[in-house]
């Protein structure tokens, strides 16, 4: 009885979990990288040197084996990080992907190659003296060494390098990994050594709530990025349209009417998760769901996140925004005025909207090849609004 039971409850959980990561198929990763050695490990991955074939760059590939995801929630798991890495991989100091590829065994990130080391490393290389054990010992969770644990972890070790940034050293380290466990346990944190009386009290207010061995207690995420000593009373981040969103609308509104079409041809064939929530943020501003973002809707848009932009130039992006001059934007366009370049600028997208336009292939955009795309876009074909440049020797073509 016992092992039908256990028999029975075992495919379940197998029947149960899903085979596949990604919602799509993908490439396989070593048709495009050479796989080279381990740059370190952690709870659910290895992470390895990887060269890519046709350009010999290098980057850094985080392997994740499916069968230490145990339910449908843990695969959820995997994919939300990919959507977070791909939304945040704007960002100069978050490290930037680059592809993810699934085969039967594994889910594999290939990222950009961080080769400044060990951040705890660094600090003993200026001077501290610590043992050799180094790394992950010392951000690991008190939840974590009793094997229960959730996604308030991330926020425990995200307060020890809050803490070493701060300070130069970590909270709770001893001369063996097992000390490093105990005082992570039990250990007091040290807020009266230097440097500690000339740092902030909303500073360390943040630090000791995030190091709460309570994870009950300890602060969502979205919780420590609106506290004071972080957004110093500004507005919270997670509004229907940021300021980041902004900058790139004033920064498309810049460029002529061939980069808007090159952008929109480029930011419609992102993956999903290279969209990275825009999706979801177009949404929210489109308030009554019709699939256009009207110039109210924009307009009420920044102003519920305190923008004091006039009307006249929040009609000015609408304009920019606008490529097909509807008076409204569509998805296709909100993703163009918004996503960010460096998404744009691999050389494989640029190849993609290059050929968007040369339909015939030569190798180079004619005049008449951007009016037949003008006339895709439903645009009204003028030299004057698209700053088209020709060289001498042949005018009818188009000096990308």
């Amino acid at each position: 009885m016992d092992n039908s039971t256990s028999t029975t409850s075992s495919t379940h959980t197998t029947l149960s979990k899903p085979k596949w990561v990604l919602p799509y198929r993908t490439q396989n990763l070593r048709d495009h990288y050479t796989i080279g050695k381990k740059l370190g490990q952690g709870q659910f991955g290895t992470t390895y040197l990887c060269t890519h074939k046709p350009s010999c760059l290098n980057y850094a590939c985080k392997s994740i084996p499916k069968r230490k995801l145990l339910c449908k929630e843990d695969f959820e798991d995997v994919w939300r990080e990919i959507q977070i890495m791909h939304h945040l991989s704007e960002h100069p100091n978050v490290v930037r992907i680059r592809g993810a590829y699934e085969d039967a065994y594994c889910v594999h990130l290939v990222m950009e190659l961080c080769e400044g080391g060990e951040l705890f490393d660094r600090i003993v290389k200026k001077g501290e003296t610590f043992s050799d054990v180094v790394g992950s010992p010392y951000y690991v969770a008190p939840e974590v060494l009793r094997k229960h644990y959730g996604p308030e972890a991330d926020v425990w070790s995200a307060g020890i390098i809050l803490y070493i940034l701060l300070s130069g050293v970590p909270p709770f380290w001893a001369e063996t990994e097992i000390g490093i466990f105990r005082q992570i346990l039990q250990g007091k944190i040290d807020f009266e050594s230097e440097p500690w009386p000339s740092i902030s009290e909303s500073a360390k207010d943040l630090i000791r709530k995030m190091l709460d061995r309570n994870p009950r207690r300890r602060p969502s995420a979205h919780e420590v990025l609106c506290h004071p000593w972080i957004v110093d009373d500004r507005i919270a981040p997670d509004k229907p349209l940021d300021s980041a969103v902004l900058s790139r609308l004033k920064q498309f509104s810049a460029m002529n009417k061939l980069k808007k079409m090159a952008l929109r041809v480029i930011a419609e064939r992102l993956s999903e998760e290279e969209i990275g929530g825009l999706k979801e943020l177009f949404k929210m501003i489109d308030t009554d769901n019709s699939g256009t973002i009207t110039f109210d809707e924009l307009k009420e848009g920044l102003k519920r996140v305190g923008s004091e932009l006039m009307e006249c130039e929040i009609k000015d992006l609408m304009d920019a925004a606008d490529i097909d001059n509807s008076g409204t934007i569509d998805y296709g366009e909100f993703l163009a005025a918004t996503v960010h370049l460096n998404k744009l600028e691999r050389e494989e997208n640029l190849v993609s909207a290059f050929a968007f336009f040369d339909k015939d292939g030569s190798g180079y955009i004619t005049i008449d090849e951007l009016q037949q795309a003008c006339k895709e876009f439903g645009l009204r074909w003028t030299n004057r609004l698209w700053g088209i440049c020709c060289d001498d020797e042949e005018g009818q073509r188009r000096n990308w």
